[in-house]
């Protein structure tokens, strides 16, 4: 009987502890962080993840955020997703059921977002992607939000670009068509650029992981175009830019904000001379702001921020400001605190939002010039 009595406290004791498992302390503010920190895109991950350590890391300094009369420690629980998707909603399930975060920051690639998106929307937990552009990541969602433009007003940032600035007549495009981010932005270009007045004379695709782009680019180099449209990641975009040079295709080229980090400099070197994309803020006009920004993150990792990480930041204090208008870690409360934020002052400049996930604000156009990125032009909405 004894023995029995010592068995049963025993497995009530491992109840009441597994019950209690990934509660957070009452001081305590739980954040997710689902990055690609490994996979085709680790320089997406790391600056991710830098830039919300540092978040955390400022914020605790100062003794935490204070709701009421009470100081909230943020602790990150960090999850790979390994630049898949599968591994995307995997991560956002951990992060939701087992680490019991408040809110979820990334993913940040549209291919990863999307499938995270719909277990957490499906969860009641906020997510909110810095660098997410798809439509499909906040479509029909009331939980989930991001912190930079949509890829229709990208696509057309780009097209408008092509006829006003280059005179473009025609345009071609390469994309990788099992890409939701890339197939969708060069959609959205095709569009825009033939709604202005021009013709896309070549629209070609590959698949993720090709390495050779010969066939598609010699169709484009027939086709004559004024100008080619890569949508294509920073990783992607070096052998397809080289390929074509060695083609003799001479037109300029023009990307998107996937090449907005500047290892796509080092990969393609001299070859991506005098191209221009869009992108989310321009280090050399920053604002005070970004300025702050830019020195703090350079001392604590040793090299400048790029757009990923200006977007993790504005994401991260974009989310605890709502936090501390909801003035509780409340999955629901913060999330109607998010939805009525009216505007927000980031690093990547100014977000208006109007009832819906996506941000309202400007893109920047950079320049590929001397083997470094410089501001060419901003464009509003």
């Amino acid at each position: 009987m004894i023995r029995q009595k010592w068995t049963m406290l025993v497995l009530s004791l491992v109840i009441l502890l597994a019950s209690g498992c990934g509660r957070a302390p009452e001081n305590e503010i739980r954040l997710g962080v689902n990055a690609e920190l490994t996979g085709s895109k680790p320089t997406v991950g790391d600056s991710c993840k830098n830039a919300m350590e540092l978040l955390a890391a400022q914020v605790n300094a100062r003794g935490g955020l204070k709701l009421g009369d009470k100081q909230y420690l943020i602790k990150l629980f960090v999850e790979d997703n390994e630049d898949k998707a599968e591994s995307a909603a995997a991560a956002a399930q951990k992060l939701i059921s087992q680490n019991n975060v408040l809110a979820v920051i990334g993913p940040n690639a549209s291919g990863n977002a999307i499938p995270a998106a719909r277990i957490c929307e499906d969860a009641g937990v906020i997510m909110i992607s810095p660098w997410s552009t798809n439509p499909k990541t906040t479509e029909g969602k009331k939980f989930v939000f991001r912190a930079c433009f949509i890829d229709d007003f990208q696509g057309q940032v780009m097209a408008k670009f092509a006829r006003d600035n280059l005179k473009a007549q025609t345009a071609a495009v390469l994309y990788d068509v099992a890409s939701e981010y890339n197939k969708g932005i060069a959609e959205f270009f095709q569009k825009s650029f033939e709604s202005l007045g021009g013709k896309v004379v070549a629209f070609q695709s590959y698949t993720k992981d090709d390495k050779d782009f010969s066939s598609q680019l010699t169709t484009i180099k027939a086709a004559n175009p004024g100008v080619l449209f890569l949508p294509n990641y920073y990783n992607e975009v070096p052998l397809q830019v080289q390929q074509a040079r060695r083609l003799g295709l001479a037109c300029p080229f023009i990307g998107s904000d996937s090449w907005g980090s500047p290892e796509i400099l080092t990969l393609c070197g001299v070859e991506l001379e005098e191209s221009f994309f869009s992108t989310h803020y321009a280090p050399d006009i920053a604002t005070d702001t970004a300025q702050k920004f830019i020195r703090t993150y350079e001392a604590r990792y040793g090299k400048k921020p790029d757009d990923v990480a200006a977007l993790t930041y504005d994401a991260g204090k974009l989310l605890l400001q709502a936090v501390s208008q909801a003035g509780a870690p409340s999955r629901q409360k913060v999330r109607d605190a998010l939805a009525g934020v009216q505007e927000f002052e980031g690093v990547t400049g100014s977000m208006k939002f109007r009832g819906t996930g996506d941000p309202i604000k400007s893109a920047v156009i950079l320049h590929v010039k001397d083997c470094k990125f410089k501001y060419y032009s901003t464009v509003a909405p």
